[in-house]
């Protein structure tokens, strides 16, 4: 038998037979936990909520017949769920790295209090009293995973913690928060108070030599069985899993080192203790390998404690301690010595040996000290900040803002200091060519965006840029700089003065507008506005680019601003931002609402709600571009948004009518019929036309298909179009005194135009809103009295089939509707065959019979897989197949119209033979003779060249009809089978020369 198989054998004999005064709840757990954990050949680990769960329901207080608390009782249930929470503790190995992270203080506190208990350490006895050498393996070990844990519990809890961003308040989960951060505090101030005992424990834990073991489900059915039945096997030396002295003594060091150096912080020496303690963790570690310990540690973590130890408790003349530059960085930082320290990192942007965030953290702290007032350390800030820039240049990273601001002002010792940098931060004998690429275009950035040529020159003149960059490209620079001023002459060869005459004033400010119509970041544009209002304060520059649209509803609001700059820095803002959503430039456009919404934010509640419709507009554009192609949903938080919108109801909003255009699309796109249709407040459907059209759509939609009672809002939204549809009529009396009728193409008696109704259909994607919508326009159109030819369409018989004043309807733009509409599905899909069918029949009612047949024949073709399974009846129908034959007959193809006669459900003899008689046939005439099934035409055809004395082609027919599988005594699966196999081939023929 297995040691697993031993396992579940024992943990299944523990389990009492039958349930006496004990509730369900503790059987269907601890099956829960050994039928489906413990069974399975290789078993995941048990979820430790699982933990929380059987120590909730074992810690739930009583209440006895006065209706008063009492303790949770010691009874056999209570009991059996602190074991299976002991069980999954079991089962994850104790692995104080796993239960810390899913399990509460108060939580761990009670399960290790458990494991004491079961363990047989007496309440009440102090731990460090206990001789851990004495006490049973099992029992030691129960001592030590408590008394490491509280000190991990101490050192976690002096960590900064990021606060959870609480939810909508909910006084029951507020009250539960609220007690479980009173009881971690409890606990907190017992585990501080006793920390050092625990360290005590933990200590001489370091001296037992020897292995430990800790408990395991098995173990603890063990110890879970009568007194009776128990064999001493638990108190033996070998029950459990062996825990080796090397991995214990490799843990408590660990976290006696954690501790040490968390105390350290209030005293120094004990720095040395953490120091000596992570060291010894290293040794064991390499002696061992991390591979064999039961327990992980973080060797990252580790790595950074024993550098941090070093750097604490090294001395200023102790000679190998300072060859480390982090050593180095700790002197200079204690001791003032800043010039020692600019060098230091200097030196490292050759080896890169630094981390990012180490050298970040030390700019850090400059700054600071900085603020507190020493103003001498305002140019270390920024001779470390250089150093740290090119250091982010070379290896691929952003510049930092604090570069820029810091740049802002450049003067000759901030160039000459930055050149010295990057000159001694690269050596160009051995440095890639990627490297120097980035060097290169560091510099000549730099230069683009400086605006005065004489640092433009210091730099452009320097050795390492002459170095570095080509002569093409460095001319090319160059010629970049003469555009900016045609008056300067830049030269190639440095020069040791600087004698061209400046750019006038006027010239600056036309560069400076140039480049505000050209940028799209909005720390640039700002920076532009304020140069420029600086040099004239008569200008309105948001009126320089006559590209910069802004709704008239917006520009009131905007205009009315009183300061100028903020003025203009809010208009281009909002018109770029519109610019780069038009043009589907997403990205830039959010850059500049975000900084117009923080800008506006400050000083108008009127145009921070403007600013947020638009982003709610961008975030709907830009899922609709991304992920709404694939298919994939909009996130819950985004169609929440959508409903606020519509829902607004803020006074005096200028509002945008294409926002909750989109809004309501948006919705129908993603089916959200039910809340359009029940949720949507009745104000909302009154007074938005959108809204209203929108519901009608999706409670139509909803209830298709459905029984005629169920047409209401079919009806309803029939109504709506016809009346967006019709027009009005007015009477005018000319000049000779006669009155004539003057029709309006757009009708102001409808919710809306027709045109924005089509624009508005135009922004559907969903196929069975736009196959309503479209069969409500198709029979539209079919309802006018001098209509020839009807158009087919899906669902066509949920609308009424006449209208009251037919003259009230404009037909002709109903029937350029339609057009536009079924074009516009086919972009959608061009594979929807019903939408295929609608185009087809337009096409045959305006007598275009070769696009008709496209078509129709493509209709056919995307619906069998083309041709090569049987067309669905529904799609060709018999009026589908008469309108074919017409086609082919006013083509003149007549063969392809006695072929086609066959496909009707009853074969049209007479139109065949018809067809069949005319000698000026256009098509291939007897080539198709094969795809001929019914005998009676290919005998018809015999009869035919006969009498005209055309043997070939007599002898074609007669091939055909001869062919075993035409025999009229085949069964009529072979018959069927002949013919379908037929129809296949002319139909692929046909698909060939028709597309």
């Amino acid at each position: 038998m297995s040691a697993e198989a031993a396992d579940r054998e024992a943990a299944t004999s523990s389990r009492p037979c039958t349930p006496p005064q004990t509730s369900w709840f503790e059987f269907v757990l601890e099956e829960a936990l050994l039928e489906q954990h413990l069974q399975k050949p290789s078993p995941d680990p048990p979820p430790v909520q699982l933990i929380v769960q059987f120590l909730e329901q074992a810690s739930k207080p009583s209440v006895n017949e006065q209706n008063q608390v009492q303790p949770p009782p010691d009874n056999k249930r209570n009991r059996i769920l602190k074991l299976l929470a002991l069980k999954v503790a079991a089962h994850l190995k104790w692995d104080l790295d796993v239960l810390e992270k899913s399990l509460s203080v108060p939580v761990l506190n009670m399960l290790l209090n458990e494991l004491l208990c079961i363990s047989k350490v007496p309440p009440g006895t102090k731990h460090v009293d206990v001789d851990l050498a004495s006490l049973p393996p099992t029992t030691a070990m129960a001592i030590l995973l408590y008394n490491r844990w509280a000190i991990r519990t101490i050192v976690q809890s002096s960590f900064p913690v990021k606060q959870v961003k609480p939810g909508p308040p909910q006084l029951n989960v507020m009250n539960q928060i609220q007690q479980e951060k009173e009881l971690t505090e409890n606990i907190l101030k017992v585990l501080k108070e006793q920390a050092a005992d625990s360290i005590l424990v933990l200590e001489g834990a370091l001296k037992l030599n020897k292995d430990l073991y800790v408990h395991t489900i098995r173990t603890l059915d063990l110890l879970a069985m009568e007194p009776g039945m128990v064999n001493g096997e638990t108190e033996s030396s070998t029950a459990g899993l062996k825990i080796s002295a090397e991995e214990i003594q490799c843990q408590v060091c660990y976290d006696l080192g954690a501790i040490y150096f968390q105390q350290g912080s209030t005293n120094v020496a004990v720095h040395e203790k953490a120091k000596e303690k992570f060291f010894k963790t290293k040794e064991l570690i390499a002696k061992n390998g991390s591979s064999s310990l039961h327990f992980t540690i973080d060797e990252e973590r580790l790595a950074g404690y024993c550098q941090a130890c070093e750097v604490l408790t090294s001395s200023s003349d102790d000679a190998s301690q300072q060859a480390t530059p982090y050593s180095q960085i700790h002197s200079c930082m204690k001791s003032g010595k800043y010039q020692d320290l600019v060098k230091i990192f200097l030196e490292d942007n050759l080896t890169l040996s630094l981390p990012e965030q180490f050298r970040q953290s030390v700019l850090r702290e400059l700054f600071q000290k900085a603020q507190q007032g020493n103003d001498a350390l305002d140019e270390v800030c920024f001779k470390v900040c250089v150093c740290n820039t090119v250091c982010d240049v070379l290896q691929g990273r952003i510049i930092d803002i604090q570069f820029c601001q810091l740049f802002l002002k450049p003067s000759k010792e901030k160039i000459d200091f930055l050149l010295e940098v990057c000159a001694g931060s690269i050596n160009l004998e051995n440095a890639s060519e990627e490297l120097k690429r980035k060097m290169a275009a560091f510099l000549t950035n730099l230069c683009l965006g400086m605006e005065d040529l004489q640092f433009v020159f210091m730099i452009s003149s320097h050795e390492l840029f002459i170095k570095l960059l080509k002569d093409d490209e460095r001319k090319l620079l160059l010629d970049q700089m003469r555009k900016r001023s045609p008056r300067i002459n830049l030269c190639t060869k440095p020069v040791t003065s600087f004698y061209d005459i400046p750019a006038s004033a006027s010239v600056n400010i036309g560069q400076l507008e140039h480049q505000l119509i050209l940028s799209v970041d909005p720390w640039r544009i700002r920076q532009i506005l304020i140069e420029l209002h600086g040099m004239t304060s008569e200008r309105q520059f948001w009126m320089i680019s006559n590209k910069w649209e802004v709704p008239n509803v917006y520009g009131n609001v905007i205009l009315g601003i009183k300061d100028s700059l903020t003025r203009d820095l809010v208009y281009i803002l909002m018109a770029k931002g519109l610019h780069c959503c038009a043009i589907k430039d997403f990205v830039h456009a959010k850059q500049l609402f975000a900084a117009c919404l923080e800008l506006v934010t400050e000083f108008s509640p009127k145009l921070r709600q403007v600013m947020l419709n638009e982003m709610l507009l961008l975030d709907i554009y830009t899922h609709e571009a991304g992920a709404g192609v694939s298919g994939e949903r909009p996130p819950s938080d985004l169609i929440s948004r959508v409903r606020g919108y519509l829902e607004m109801r803020v006074p005096d909003i200028p509002l945008r009518q294409v926002i909750a255009e989109e809004c309501v699309a948006f919705l129908l796109n993603w089916c959200e019929n039910e809340y359009l249709t029940m949720q949507v407040p009745l104000p909302l459907v009154q007074t938005n036309p959108y809204v209203k059209l929108g519901q009608l759509l999706a409670a139509t939609c909803k209830e298709l298909p459905g029984p005629k009672e169920s047409r209401r809002t079919a009806k309803d939204l029939w109504e709506v179009v016809v009346q967006i549809c019709s027009v009005s009529n007015q009477h005018k009396r000319g000049n000779d005194g006669r009155v004539s009728l003057i029709k309006h193409r757009e009708s102001t008696l409808g919710i809306m135009y027709r045109s924005e109704l089509l624009s508005f259909i135009k922004k559907l994607r969903e196929p069975l809103v736009l196959t309503t919508i479209l069969s409500l326009f198709v029979k539209l159109h079919n309802v006018r009295e001098d209509i020839v030819n009807d158009i087919a369409a899906e669902h066509i018989s949920i609308w009424p089939s006449s209208i009251p004043n037919l003259q009230s309807v404009d037909f002709e733009a109903v029937a350029i509707t339609v057009k536009e509409l079924v074009s516009y599905a086919l972009t959608i899909n061009a594979n929807n065959h019903f939408w295929l069918i609608i185009q087809a029949d337009i096409y045959f009612a305006t007598n275009q019979y070769s696009a008709a047949l496209h078509y129709y024949l493509q209709a056919g073709a995307v619906c069998s897989d083309f041709f090569n399974k049987m067309v669905p009846p529904d799609v060709y129908t018999d009026q589908v197949i008469k309108r074919m034959i017409k086609c082919c007959s006013l083509l003149n193809c007549h063969t392809q119209v006695a072929i086609l006669c066959q496909f009707l459900r009853e074969v049209d003899y007479k139109t065949a033979f018809k067809a069949l008689q005319e000698q000026n046939s256009h098509d291939a005439m007897d080539s198709y003779y094969e795809y001929i099934w019914d005998v009676t035409i290919l005998e018809y055809l015999t009869y035919l060249h006969h009498k005209r004395g055309e043997t070939d082609k007599r002898q074609i027919a007669i091939k055909a009809i001869g062919q075993t599988e035409l025999n009229a005594s085949n069964p009529e699966e072979v018959l069927q089978l002949a013919a379908q196999r037929r129809k296949k081939k002319f139909l692929q023929a046909m698909a060939k020369l028709y597309f």
